[in-house]
């Protein structure tokens, strides 16, 4: 597949995208970076922001299967992977095991909620978004490919949560946040969906045309200086780094831990999406800047004076950006 043909199919699922969704058009092209990388998302917001319709939209603009996995305290990791189960043949008698899968056998899957669920529960599901496969009674099952997962986390209520550690947090390639919506969009939200016509995506691409595509993004070209400088943001970030780092006061002052290498594959994987997106074959230091606040948000791990402060891991990102220079 072809940088142009690329560049027109992720052009029509993003129309097809807002025909469904309202507004959030930064929300939804960092998504789509993501699918189109080959990495997962993890995804913040409060309820009622069309965050389960945004990713069945998603599925149905691609023609995939789609699965949503409601978690809750009590889900298993069985609940996910699947089960087996003894049969026995009424004829003869004879007895066999038969393996039932479980939701994670989809394309495109909503975990919702994943901090509610204990972390065995967790594992289980990071375990495949990894991997691409499942063990289960010692026989291993591949999952189908593309296989794209987006979990979503509440920021209100916190009880009752199991939240995410930090090396299971850094297995998802972007953290989005979704807001509330304009005042204009809210009005279109209103006004579309108090109807009896429901706008519904049609499919524009197959499974088949995004593995291409996502063999592509790996081909996109990056310079010796914007690999250079993905690894100076990932590499002053760390508090603990030595003086050729350039490590900023503020990171050591905030910072109890910093990104780890795979904050740098995914600055490199996500910026070269990014330029698929815009139809250029090579990525930009503009790209790596543009993801940079999604790729590091959930890697960054702030202390106690960060949090008597008032500092957050977003406000790092920022002042980050501004202390480690381009060029």
């Amino acid at each position: 597949m072809s940088l142009s043909e690329t560049s027109a199919l992720v052009s029509s699922l993003q129309t097809e995208l807002r025909r469904v969704i309202v507004g959030q058009d930064e929300v939804v092209t960092e998504i789509l970076i993501a699918f189109l990388a080959g990495g997962h998302v993890l995804l913040r917001g409060v309820p009622g922001l069309a965050k389960t319709l945004l990713i069945k939209t998603l599925a149905q603009a691609v023609h995939l299967k789609f699965s949503r996995i409601q978690f809750t305290p009590d889900l298993m990791p069985s609940d996910i992977i699947g089960t087996e189960v003894i049969e026995e043949d009424r004829a003869t008698g004879a007895r066999n095991i038969r393996f039932i899968p479980g939701p994670i056998f989809a394309n495109i899957i909503l975990a919702d909620e994943i901090n509610r669920t204990p972390p065995k529960t967790q594992a289980a599901l990071l375990e495949a978004m990894q991997e691409f496969q499942v063990t289960v009674g010692g026989v291993r099952h591949t999952l189908e490919r593309p296989l794209f997962v987006l979990a979503t986390q509440n920021p209100i209520e916190q009880e009752g949560t199991y939240p995410l550690p930090e090396a299971q947090l850094d297995r998802f390639m972007l953290n989005v946040i979704i807001d509330y919506p304009t005042a204009s969009d809210e009005k279109r939200i209103l006004a579309q969906t108090t109807t009896g016509h429901e706008p519904s995506a049609r499919p524009v691409a197959t499974g088949q045309q995004i593995e291409r595509a996502r063999l592509l993004v790996r081909e996109v070209v990056a310079a010796d200086n914007v690999i250079d400088y993905a690894s100076r943001l990932v590499r002053a970030s760390r508090p603990t780094g030595t003086a050729d780092d350039r490590v900023p006061d503020f990171v050591k002052q905030w910072l109890r831990w910093g990104a780890g290498p795979r904050a740098g594959q995914a600055l490199l994987l996500a910026g070269k999406a990014r330029a698929v997106l815009n139809g250029r074959p090579a990525v930009s230091l503009e790209d790596i800047r543009a993801v940079a606040p999604p790729v590091l948000r959930h890697r960054l791990l702030v202390n106690f004076q960060a949090e008597a402060d008032g500092i957050d891991a977003e406000t790092v990102v920022t002042r980050l950006l501004d202390a480690v220079p381009a060029r």
